[in-house]
């Protein structure tokens, strides 16, 4: 895969539009269709907004978002210092319960690895790394 974005600022909601702007501009480079980077689009903001939210209390920290494509797929690499936290271990939520009977959260987690054709987490020197990763073709 090669290299076709990176950005790297403070993990506030304030610089959620330029880093979605980064990673549209490199999956439009790459060739993706409008609703492939739509579904992109979508599943990053999930999850720079959870960081944004939750993974450095009191403190904003960094957040570090790369980009590469080839071979039909294309990666989003998000990377943070805050509490370590993967999103790939939660459990699906309980999508038959009435809205007002399931607990709060857990949904955009779950919405992120739906539209992802693959997430990976790891925790690297004290860093969350996530990754998702899109296939040129929209799942079926």
């Amino acid at each position: 895969m090669s290299s076709t974005g990176r950005v790297k600022m403070p993990a506030v909601l304030e610089n959620l539009q330029a880093i979605t702007e980064c990673v549209t501009a490199a999956a439009s480079s790459a060739g993706f269709s409008a609703r492939r980077i739509g579904d992109m689009e979508l599943a990053l903001e999930e999850a720079v907004t959870n960081v944004f939210k939750y993974a450095n209390p009191g403190n904003p920290g960094e957040i570090e978002v790369a980009c590469a494509s080839g071979g039909g797929k294309f990666s989003i690499e998000i990377r943070d210092s805050g509490q370590e936290f993967d999103i790939t271990k939660l459990p699906d939520p309980d999508l038959s319960q009435d809205i007002s009977e399931r607990p709060i959260g857990g949904l955009g987690a779950y919405l992120i690895k739906k539209i992802a054709d693959d997430v990976n987490y790891r925790r690297l020197s004290g860093f969350n790394v996530l990754t998702l990763v899109f296939n040129l073709e929209i799942k079926k």
